[in-house]
């Protein structure tokens, strides 16, 4: 007889990795694959910038190889806030951040605090697909709210208002977003805090592409309000380019209203232990060492989103918005329903069968805004990104003239 799994179990998927099983069918038969489906840098031609791997190995060698405190070391917390300070001219204690492990464990401990069953938490469409898995877990209901594919995904505020309802708990903005790669104006994030505060909700902004921009200002949500709650999550995967140290922060700020919440969550992390002690005190140098790696990432980023977007409109039955922020792109499929896909899922693993390209099902990421879309990274060096481009060009092109 099985033992079965659990039912809030059962229903986790997560297309980013999901779509990976199938490409590994296909290399196990000698097949190249062009991987344009995952957010990792170092998957790429970027690295980890070698002060920071200097300051792992010195950490090691000095001793911090036991637990850390719960909440993270004290000086990288300091560090965090000295960032704050200097780069959005935000004051906060120590005791108003927490690290952890990566930014996905954060979300996870900040919605298991604060989420009841039929509560609903008010999502981008499209969104990072662990803000509907864990939101879901918690027993409570992800709504999506629309973004504006035409006005480059930008959050619809009207759509925001009418789908706040007596369960509504807090609304969440990723800026940079995945997997669009929407910078959200000041404007929109302004309108989005007053929308908050006038209903009592607390806002969840997720930062973690807060420095990779190409045309503009990313602003921190927090630092445009006093009197909204706001949690900020953040961490150094993307901007440090060390995605498998896994180290992200947690940063309340309240006047109060949040107190129980920040408990709870403290109490979450003291019973997980800790964040990784070596890696905490590398991160401690990625803060206060040089940061020109950054200028010079987004530059290399810049041209690949420029020759991206430009390559992939050119192609027939694909349009997209051109992205600002992050490393992703999220193209239509404007040929659905010419050519002989049923959804967007089969058209990503069709793209992958026959030409080798892989991306991620946009309705992985909402299956109300997202559907009939594909994430792609804008991280591969500009030969992959041309052969890949090329690839589904012809695809394309053999697909719809069948």
């Amino acid at each position: 007889m099985t033992i079965k799994a659990s039912k809030r179990a059962q229903g986790i998927e997560y297309a980013i990795r999901d779509v990976l099983l199938p490409a590994r069918q296909l290399e196990k038969k000698g097949i190249t694959i062009l991987k344009l489906n995952i957010g990792d840098p170092n998957a790429y031609d970027f690295d980890t910038p070698q002060h920071i791997k200097d300051a792992l190995y010195t950490a090691a060698n000095e001793q911090h190889n036991g637990y850390a405190p719960s909440e993270g070391v004290l000086e990288l917390r300091r560090a965090i806030i000295e960032r704050e300070r200097t780069r959005n001219n935000m004051s906060y204690e120590p005791d108003d951040i927490c690290v952890t492990t990566g930014v996905t464990e954060g979300l996870q401990m900040l919605l298991n605090a604060s989420l009841e069953p039929k509560d609903e938490l008010l999502i981008p469409g499209p969104t990072y697909p662990q803000y509907n898995v864990i939101t879901k877990f918690a027993d409570a209901k992800p709504v999506a709210y629309h973004c504006i594919e035409t006005e480059n995904w930008q959050p619809d505020i009207d759509d925001i208002q009418n789908k706040i309802t007596e369960h509504t708990k807090g609304v969440v903005l990723i800026n940079p977003n995945n997997p669009t790669g929407a910078l959200y104006s000041r404007k929109v994030i302004k309108e989005i805090l007053d929308i908050a505060g006038e209903h009592t909700l607390m806002v969840i902004s997720d930062e973690i592409y807060d420095d990779l921009t190409f045309d503009g200002k990313q602003y921190a949500t927090a630092s445009l309000t006093n009197d909204v709650p706001v949690i900020t999550f953040n961490g150094f995967s993307k901007v440090y380019v060390m995605p498998g140290w896994r180290i992200g922060y947690t940063m309340f700020k309240h006047t109060g209203e949040l107190d129980e919440i920040q408990d709870t969550f403290l109490r979450i992390a003291r019973s997980r232990l800790c964040a990784n002690s070596v890696c905490q005190q590398a991160c401690i140098q990625a803060l206060r060492g040089p940061q020109n790696h950054i200028e010079q990432m987004n530059e290399k980023l810049r041209k690949r989103r420029d020759f991206s977007y430009k390559r992939l409109n050119e192609i027939e039955g694909i349009s997209t918005a051109k992205p600002d922020g992050a490393f992703y792109i999220f193209p239509k499929i404007e040929a659905m329903g010419k050519g002989p896909w049923k959804n967007d899922k089969e058209f990503v693993l069709d793209l992958l069968q026959e030409a080798h390209v892989l991306t991620v099902n946009g309705s992985g990421f909402c299956e109300t805004y997202g559907k009939d879309h594909f994430r792609a990274v804008i991280l591969p060096p500009m030969e992959t990104l041309e052969k890949a481009f090329d690839a589904m060009e012809v695809f394309m092109k053999k697909s719809l003239n069948h």
